[in-house]
């Protein structure tokens, strides 16, 4: 449940309360199809391709999975690669593990028409819009379509959300005299070369949210990211602020003892270190309460196209979803899991609490923000 990189830039999804261009030769992608001679790649529901054991066969005759930037060790995705695989005894190839988002784009952009291109990608919200705008992404609905909240899926089935968090403050406990609960704190003078962030906000996705928390936290709004930017650069002026990335092993050898970061990851790091001489609390900032989704697509070109399909009914079935809960990401269909009964409760009750439900921005406040970041991040803290 513990991540060791930085997943990329998506912006805000609402929560229920409850780079590097890869290129290589390959032969073009072969495409799969069942008994009555439908295509995978062109279908958009497994009803539509002839049901759920007609998928089922022609992803087992397919035999493989291409994914890329999945680290076992984020959101449960080592259980949930290896669920995937017991139940359906199809190999799930994860290349890049430590990549970004960006990454899997360049992969899908460069690798068109190759057997080694992705055939599932994992991203930040704002990476998922941009994809489908770009018309990468086959258009496809998992069974469970209909109970994804609408904010959190495009509405042709290009992309929708699978697992999110909240922004939150993790804090080791046996160097910090008193660990810091809100943004406000985070400037006081005890935390000298203290607070890290996970990765570059014009890169990743746990950065970014840190960034637009602080806006909130700070007068700013959706359609304003730069008080966020601002509170950073004080942060650096005040010698608060390290540069270093936040890591487990970082963590734990005392480098980045404050990390901002989502609420999931540093909820893995304190079951994770304990009796390690780590004592890591996790506290949601009420000051500035921002949450995010990451989105699943599939490529338009997907080499293995009836796995990829099949790869995204499990990840939205219950047992998908529980998985990701109990690596403290919080499901998009945790709602309609709660009123049906199927929620794994004991997990959803280790969750870190919060108050509230935050709102979300829209696509045009999500690049807005994006490109002030991008513009603006590295004179700020340098």
């Amino acid at each position: 449940m513990i991540v060791s990189r930085p997943r990329v830039i998506g912006v805000a999804g609402i929560l229920a309360v409850s780079a590097l261009t890869l290129s290589a030769c390959g032969a073009a992608p072969t495409t799969s199809t069942s008994a009555n001679g439908k295509s995978a790649a062109n279908a958009t529901s497994a009803a539509q391709f002839g049901g759920m054991n007609a998928l089922i066969a022609a992803a087992r005759k397919e035999g493989t999975l291409n994914a890329i930037a999945l680290p076992r060790d984020w959101a449960n995705y080592g259980a949930v690669i290896d669920g995937f695989t017991k139940k359906y005894g199809i190999k799930v190839q994860d290349e890049n593990p430590e990549g970004s988002s960006q990454d899997e784009i360049n992969a899908i952009t460069s690798r068109k028409g190759q057997n080694r291109a992705p055939d599932v990608v994992d991203l930040g919200s704002s990476f998922a819009i941009s994809g489908a705008q770009q018309g990468l992404f086959a258009p496809y609905k998992v069974a469970e379509f209909g109970s994804i909240p609408t904010v959190q899926k495009d509405a042709n089935g290009d992309w929708y959300n699978d697992y999110g968090g909240y922004i939150s403050i993790g804090c080791d406990a046996k160097r910090i005299k008193v660990c810091p609960k809100n943004f406000s704190d985070l400037l006081k003078p005890e935390y000298k070369n203290d607070v890290a962030l996970n990765g570059d906000p014009t890169k990743a996705g746990a950065a970014f949210g840190a960034v637009y928390a602080a806006a909130l936290a700070n007068g700013g709004s959706f359609d304003n990211i730069q008080p966020g930017i601002d509170f950073f650069a004080k942060l650096k002026k005040a010698g608060n602020f390290n540069p270093v990335q936040a890591t487990p092993a970082t963590i734990q050898k005392g480098e980045t003892p404050i990390t901002v970061d989502w609420d999931y990851l540093n909820a893995g790091y304190a079951d994770q270190f304990k009796g390690k001489g780590v004592d890591w609390q996790v506290n949601i900032p009420t000051d500035g309460t921002y949450a995010q989704y990451y989105s699943q697509a599939i490529n338009a070109d997907a080499p293995h196209p009836a796995a990829a399909r099949l790869w995204e009914e499990y990840l939205y079935s219950a047992e998908g979803q529980n998985l990701f809960l109990a690596g403290y990401a919080r499901p998009a269909l945790m709602d309609a899991m709660q009123e049906n009964g199927s929620l794994n409760v004991q997990a959803a009750g280790k969750l870190p609490p919060v108050s509230g439900t935050p709102a979300f921005p829209s696509t045009d406040q999500q690049n807005k923000a994006k490109q002030v970041v991008t513009e603006k991040w590295a004179q700020a803290v340098s």
